[in-house]
């Protein structure tokens, strides 16, 4: 059983594996980064993410870990989002996230499967032809997905057969004017990312070009044992998001709740159910630090989509009437968070070089509060190109 009131004990225990009780130091970037990853969609929310985790942080010291010291990696990843993870951790976010066998591989990436059929061709098989492609396309070059689907898709043509090649070329159901094979193409290259194939070099304009990733490390992601890699993934997550559920993995990693065996069944042993809204799972060795985590003081803004707002059980951190305001189906904000709790979400708006940032919370703000979210906002302003920041404070 979980003890003390157990609501406030598992947000407490998650603030601390998410390093949201007090920042890391200048050099906790990758430690940061290698807990669950740090999803970067929309574009930018990861900086934001790593700032609130890591003190004095820079957009540059971010830049030089992805392009210079190549200790920083971005890739499609958990739920077909691009997030960025250590590279010495690549192994557990690629081949620890990737299922085992073609049905769950399918699942992954859901919509392919229709046009598969179609073609008489299975995931597997196509992913092989595109992988036998990609590295004369690719070689030497940065490519955004539209750019390679377009030039990898009619090189897989010429190895289909007539009727095939029918399909492949005709316009299919993911974008108007758009071949079918360019479409399954695109469905191919997340399973490239999770093959160590391809990854993202930094963004050009509003285009997130793909790279190799053997040409864009100088090595390329070392091989280890899927089992291990998976095992690894489920831990993390546990680490992040336990007290939990398969489904909760499951939601969180983008896998069906019935293709959780491979990953769960690797670490049964290391797990102790707890009550925790039902039968919940946690790592046994974390016991003593859900039972004795402090709940944290201080203010964050966390940015759309931080590692924290992704836990599957939203009710446990934030009342279900504002739900709809916290997590939308496009246009997320970012949230607020204040003495352990998430109190309301704010919006940035950008004009040249004034960033004007709005806070909404759920109840009106201690002055203490309010104060620290004015200091907070200031130094969000850099890490959006911003000399100067307004803030307004709203309640909803």
């Amino acid at each position: 059983m979980v003890n003390r009131d157990s609501r406030d004990e598992v947000i407490a225990f998650r603030l601390g594996a998410h390093h949201l009780t007090e920042r890391l130091g200048e050099g906790g970037l990758l430690d940061v980064a290698g807990r669950c990853g740090i999803q970067n969609s929309p574009p930018g929310s990861a900086l934001l993410a790593l700032h609130a985790r890591v003190a004095n942080l820079t957009q540059e010291q971010v830049a030089d870990a992805v392009a210079k010291e190549k200790s920083l990696l971005q890739t499609w990843c958990m739920r077909g989002s691009p997030f960025y993870f250590p590279v010495s951790d690549a192994p557990v976010f690629t081949t620890g996230l990737l299922p085992p066998t073609e049905e769950a591989m399918c699942h992954l990436v859901p919509g392919v499967e229709p046009a598969l059929d179609n073609l008489d061709l299975s995931l597997t098989e196509t992913v092989a032809l595109a992988s036998a492609e990609i590295g004369d396309v690719l070689s030497g070059r940065r490519l955004a997905i539209n750019d390679l689907g377009a030039a990898i898709a009619p090189r897989i043509a010429l190895r289909l057969t007539k009727r095939q090649r029918g399909i492949w070329e005709a316009e299919g159901p993911y974008a108007p004017g758009q071949p079918l094979g360019e479409g399954v193409v695109h469905f191919c290259l997340r399973i490239l990312t999770l093959q160590r194939v391809v990854c993202f070099a930094p963004r050009a304009g509003n285009k997130a070009p793909f790279v190799l990733v053997g040409e864009w490390l100088g090595h390329p992601i070392p091989d280890i044992d899927p089992d291990l890699a998976r095992a690894e993934l489920l831990r993390r997550y546990l680490r992040c998001y336990g007290p939990s559920t398969r489904a909760g993995f499951a939601a969180w990693a983008g896998i069906h709740a019935g293709d959780t065996g491979p990953w769960w069944r690797l670490v049964e042993d290391e797990l102790t159910r707890v009550e925790f809204g039902g039968p919940s799972w946690i790592l046994t060795k974390d016991l003593d630090a859900l039972r004795s985590a402090p709940m944290p003081k201080g203010v964050r803004l966390l940015p759309p989509r931080d590692p924290y707002t992704q836990m599957r059980d939203r009710e446990t951190i934030v009342d279900k009437k504002y739900h709809r305001e916290v997590w939308k189906t496009v246009g997320d904000p970012g949230t607020v968070l204040a003495g352990g709790k998430i109190t309301g979400t704010w919006r940035p708006r950008k004009s040249g070089r004034k960033l004007t940032i709005t806070i909404r919370t759920f109840d009106a703000l201690p002055d203490r509060d309010r104060k620290s979210l004015q200091h907070e906002a200031e130094q969000v302003g850099p890490l959006r190109g911003a000399s100067s920041v307004d803030v307004d404070f709203d309640t909803y």
